[in-house]
């Protein structure tokens, strides 16, 4: 009889946020061993998976939790444009030392693959302190893989939307708002394009990616179409039982890209996008359900 192959392990920092949550439940059902790592237990744990408390600045214990690890996934950090502008000083410390202590432990167990969460405000000059230090954590990422041959795949996220997300999700708050409120409000340029992307097409590209021919390249997830945010606001405004009104506030989010993401000169990166995906209404119903299942 064939000897069974032995699973894969793969370690998935901040694996019970957002994108991190259902990054590790489409690694699960792809038959990899899965080890969450997070500063609070994830609430979307599934039995299969192993799950460990800690601080991503603790060295000693990101140390031993990559340990048998094959895979790193790395989501841990400050993942919101206000809250970085907020508290620079820890989003250098959390999200490039933070990842420099991640690569360090990875290098010394000889990890196949260090996949790393970026955005695609990296090709921007907008983004503030949150795009300043995912720039800087790329470049730390290339001269890891230059100097110890430690391969990597960087992952450059588009606007992500779906079940799970918190009230710094920007689809999340307008629906929260058209519902609770009676009114959409955003306090930006309604002429501002996006890219949406589901997050469980982009878990699972994200676990596509784990393929050899991705190994050392920069991808970009986007959606397949672009918006206007106006656009998206009627549409939630369409979808909701309450028919709220649409309006913009007076406050101008200075860190966000309005028209395209496309004045800095990063490395090169090719697009990533699934045939199978889906569909933005479909998407946004599907968020509006979810937070009317989960009302009080």
């Amino acid at each position: 009889m064939a000897k069974e192959k032995k699973k894969e392990t793969v370690l998935v920092l901040g694996g019970g946020g957002f994108l991190g949550s259902h990054t590790a439940d489409a690694l699960s059902a792809a038959g990899y061993k899965v080890r969450i790592f997070d500063r609070t237990p994830s609430p979307y744990l599934s039995p299969e998976q192993e799950m460990i408390v800690g601080d991503i600045m603790d060295t000693e214990l990101i140390s031993k939790v990559v340990k048998g690890c094959d895979y790193i996934y790395h989501f841990a950090g400050i993942a919101d444009l206000e809250d970085a502008k907020q508290r620079p000083v820890d989003t250098c410390r959390i999200n490039v030392l933070g990842t420099v202590q991640a690569l360090e432990a990875a290098r010394k167990i000889g990890i196949k693959r260090f996949i790393f969460a970026s955005t695609v405000y990296v090709y921007s000059n907008s983004g503030g302190f949150y795009r300043a230090s995912k720039q800087a954590c790329e470049n730390f990422i290339e001269e890891y893989h230059k100097t110890y041959d430690l391969p990597y795949t960087i992952l450059r996220y588009g606007s992500l939307y779906g079940r799970r997300a918190g009230l710094k999700n920007g689809i999340n708050r307008l629906i929260r708002s058209a519902i609770e409120d009676g009114e959409i409000i955003y306090n930006g340029d309604p002429e501002a394009m996006r890219e949406y992307i589901h997050v469980n097409d982009a878990a699972q590209l994200s676990v596509d990616i784990l393929d050899k021919k991705y190994a050392n390249r920069r991808l970009m997830l986007t959606g397949q179409n672009r918006m206007r945010v106006v656009d998206l606001m009627k549409m939630i405004a369409e979808m909701v039982p309450n028919k709220p009104q649409v309006n913009f506030g007076e406050k101008t989010l200075s860190a966000h890209y309005v028209m395209t993401p496309y004045n800095y000169n990063p490395k090169l990166a090719h697009k990533l996008t699934s045939n199978d995906h889906i569909e933005l209404g479909q998407g946004l119903l599907d968020c509006i359900d979810d937070i009317y299942e989960n009302e009080d």
